[in-house]
């Protein structure tokens, strides 16, 4: 059983995760006609199948983590899926997979099985890699003339990791 502080920092940590996953959603919601077959340059993903990689990342290593929490993993890592909200069923669906990983591991005293000498450290390292990803759909958008202003990314982006829930 978890004592009080550590209780208030797994809350966090999940509420992290939360705010994470949001900021991909609105993203995908923010995306321009045409914007899911954007990419960087020539070879490099679409924005869809960075999205679609994402949703197949988390699964992986929940999978090989806390496989009593897992999903059927898809069968492609890169799809380049044109449904946004089959997109947003897919990220949703895989972000509780990786919340109930972990809040579960953790509430359990329990390590992860292959990666990671801590579960939050998951959290920790899909925030990492699901920003990184972040950066690489707005440039997709840049570059193929649909740049998203700071007024417009700011709300959805740092509004979103910067609002208070309660004081």
């Amino acid at each position: 059983m978890l004592d009080a502080p550590d209780k208030r920092l797994l809350e966090a940590s999940l509420d992290s995760w939360a705010r994470n996953n949001t900021i991909l959603l609105n993203l995908l919601r923010a995306l321009p006609e045409g914007g899911l077959e954007a990419r960087a340059m020539d070879g490099s993903p679409s924005i869809a199948e960075l999205f679609t990689h994402i949703h197949y990342v988390r699964l992986v290593l929940v999978f090989e983590d806390a496989p009593e929490f897992a999903r059927e993993l898809p069968k492609e890592e890169w799809l380049a899926e044109r449904d946004p909200g089959r997109i947003a069923a897919m990220l949703n669906d895989s972000a509780k997979a990786v919340r109930d990983a972990v809040k579960g591991r953790v509430e359990a005293g329990r390590e992860m099985n292959l990666h990671y000498d801590h579960p939050i450290l998951l959290l920790q390292h899909m925030v990492w890699h699901e920003g990184y990803h972040h950066g690489q759909m707005k440039l997709a958008l840049k570059l193929a003339g649909h740049p998203m202003t700071n007024e417009e990314a700011g709300p959805i982006t740092w509004g979103v990791w910067m609002r208070k829930t309660s004081k």
